[in-house]
């Protein structure tokens, strides 16, 4: 994945912990090799975590049936990263604001907001089973070269 425009790296794993850090991995690599600094790729991972966790503890609840469904690709402008689960479906809409005064205390929200806060453009669908969500990156001229 050094070269923009390289082939789309995809794969399929568990619905386990093990299968969120494989995908962090994965980010990370793209982001380092795609030249992206240091503070702007631990955001990156961070994101890219947090939507794996979400695929695999909300929407797939561990489910050793149900796969999460991670690609990865520098289109030498952007990194894309998808990660999809085969669960009940999510809309994001409904997600409580974890900024709210009656939210602070809740364990619920803060990770798409992350997502949100270190990704350029975030992209929900469903695809029935589940939810794909899609994150950008934006690279900047230097990092795109």
């Amino acid at each position: 994945m050094e070269k923009p425009g390289a082939k789309k790296l995809e794969f399929a794993l568990s619905s386990t912990m093990d299968s969120v850090a494989e995908i962090e991995a994965a980010a990370e690599k793209l982001a380092a090799d795609a030249g992206i600094d240091e503070d702007a790729r631990f955001g990156f991972t961070m994101a890219v975590r947090e939507a794996a966790v979400n695929a695999v503890l909300h929407g797939n609840e561990y489910d050793p049936a149900k796969k999460v469904r991670a690609s990865f690709e520098n289109t030498g402008k952007s990194l894309v990263i998808s990660i999809a689960d085969q669960g009940p479906g999510l809309d994001p809409d409904k997600i409580p604001d974890p900024l709210a005064p009656e939210n602070l205390l809740r364990g619920t929200g803060r990770g798409i907001f992350l997502i949100r806060s270190f990704m350029d453009e975030v992209h929900f669908r469903q695809i029935h089973p589940g939810t794909e969500v899609t994150l950008v990156k934006y690279l900047s001229p230097a990092a795109a070269t």
